[in-house]
Parts: structure tokens; sequence; C-alpha cells
């Protein structure tokens, strides 16, 4: 029998559930829990991400919430594993189960996976695609989505930075970034640090489609917009600010500008996460020890039981 940690991971697409049933289980079985959300980790942004509230809380401590300054780009997966990791032995030390909850695939499966964080790199020829993004940044986009569209997809064209770093590994290497560093490889390749038992939320596409549009709605209610603004008046912008090309403030500051209307905005927000949870189920479905689970179909503590009672099948 592996000496391995447990640690139990839930998973799943934007507006599933995770959040009110992570904190159910959490208080069921003595855990906390470790949020993989690329936005979350930053203070401030707090309705754009659905940041769980206080309230919503329910007393169980939240890890890795408020962590990163919004003008931080150093923030990497890389510094995500690291804190993700000590968080996860903290809690274990305290003989409490972690419960790692997200949406973010990459930092999910950077917590699990024996992923290197380290690529060949040149220095001139990362000066000479910098001149070329400064000239044009769609036709470097073009290339790298060429090159590496594992990897482009994942980027926002505006984040100069991260597209010119994975087209100097693509050059340097004659590899993508993707395959490399294998971020994106099967996440059967993880390490010996934990065994992790990991649960997926989903249910059907129109009914998640649905709570996706009440979701976005319910943000507008409660300040969205409001909170954009105030990031866009410090002079914090998607284009300098790469916390800010999360879905809703990108799409807000076309407001800012003029650009587009606040109706047109909204419209576009429940569009872009549409599409960002229908990659999100894509990733998660690759792994199939996952054990699948339809939250909406019952009420909450019935799903608990049956997720507590697959944990304990799986010990």
């Amino acid at each position: 029998m592996s000496a391995r940690p447990n640690v139990l991971c839930i998973v799943g697409p934007t507006a599933c559930g995770k959040t009110a049933l992570s904190v159910a289980l959490a208080k069921k079985l003595g855990g906390e829990i470790v949020s993989a959300d690329a936005v979350a980790v930053y203070r401030g942004l707090d309705i754009g991400s659905a940041k769980p509230t206080e309230a919503e809380r329910e007393g169980v401590p939240h890890h890795l919430i408020d962590c990163v300054d919004v003008t931080d780009d150093s923030f990497t997966v890389s510094s995500f594993r690291a804190l993700a990791r000590e968080a996860i032995d903290d809690i274990l030390r305290r003989n409490k189960l972690p419960i790692v909850v997200g949406g973010s695939g990459l930092y999910v499966d950077a917590v699990f996976s024996d992923m290197r964080f380290s690529a060949p790199s040149d220095s001139t020829i990362r000066a000479a695609i910098e001149k070329e993004y400064d000239a044009c940044p769609e036709a470097v986009f073009a290339v790298l989505r060429s090159a590496d569209p594992v990897t482009a997809q994942r980027l926002h064209p505006n984040d100069k930075k991260r597209v010119v770093r994975a087209l100097e590994v693509f050059r340097v290497s004659g590899q993508p970034f993707s395959v490399l560093n294998r971020d994106f490889s099967s996440v059967q390749q993880g390490d010996d640090t934990y065994r992790s038992i990991r649960i997926g939320l989903n249910t059907d596409r129109q009914k998640l489609y649905a709570r996706i549009d009440r979701r976005v709605d319910r943000m507008m209610a409660d300040g969205l917009k409001e909170e954009a603004f105030s990031f866009f008046d410090r002079g914090l912008t998607p284009d300098n600010c790469r916390a800010l090309q999360s879905i809703g403030y990108a799409q807000l500051f076309d407001v800012y500008t003029g650009s587009a209307s606040l109706g047109a905005a909204v419209e576009q927000i429940k569009l872009d996460t549409r599409h960002f949870a229908k990659r999100q189920i894509t990733w998660f479905k690759r792994d199939q020890s996952t054990v699948w689970f339809d939250p909406t179909e019952q009420p909450t503590e019935i799903t608990v039981q049956n997720i507590t009672e697959t944990i304990n099948e799986n010990q």
C-alpha cells in the first residue's frame, strides 16, 4: 500500500458548483481548501474571479486566495506550485485533509505532476522576437499559433512576455513550449509526492451555459463593472497588467474606452466564459481516473455522501 498522503482534488468547469460542494465536503471530512484558480490568487479581483466570500467559505480555511498583488506579472505556474505544495504540507502536518479545488487545469496539474519549469533560452533570439513583437504583435502571435497552438490557446495576444518566451523556446529547441515543459502532456505523468483522489463536477452543457449566464448577470449586479473600472482608473489595463486580461475585466475595458457598449460587453463575457468552460472540460476529461458527478441532479448533501463513499473506496 502506498505511503503517499491522500489529497482530495475537485475539478470542473466554471459555474458548475465547485465552491459550495467543496465547502460542504471540507466541513464533513475535516478538510481545508487549496484554491487552484489562476485569477483568485490576485488581490482585488474578487467579483470577476467568483472568489468565495467569507460567508460562502462557512469558516473553512481557504489557501492560495488573495496571495499576489494584481500588478505582479512575475507570478508563474511554478510560483503557484511552490505555494500550493507548502499549503498542502502544512495542512497534512495538522492532520487535516487538503482539498485542491479549481478550474485552472494547469494549476491543478502543477500540484500533482512532476513538471519541469525550465526551458532553453537565448538572449539574442529573444531580443529579435521582442523586436518583431513590437513591430507587429498580431504577426508574432500568428507564428506562435502555427508553431505551438496549444500554448497559443491559453495566452492572450497582448501578453508580450509569455508570447515572446514561448516562441523563443520553439526557435531555440525546435520543440513547442507545451511539449518541452510537459505542462500540457498527460496528467498521468505524476510524481510520488501525493496520492490524489480526483472528483470531477459537470452537468448538461445547456444547463451549464444557463448557470454561466446567471453567474455573469449576478457579477454585474454585484459590481463587476465598478471593480474593473477601479483598476482602469489607476492606469492598469489588459495591455500592461496580465491579471486584467482575465475574462470579465478584458471585455469591460472596451466599455471603459468607449469602444463597446455595456450590453455588448456582458454578452461577450458570457460567450467567452462558455468557451472557457468547454476548454476546462476538455482538459479535465484527459484524466481517466477522475470520478464524475453532476451536483445539479440532487441535493448537495446526497452528492457529498456519494463522493465520500467514493473516497472511502479509494483509500
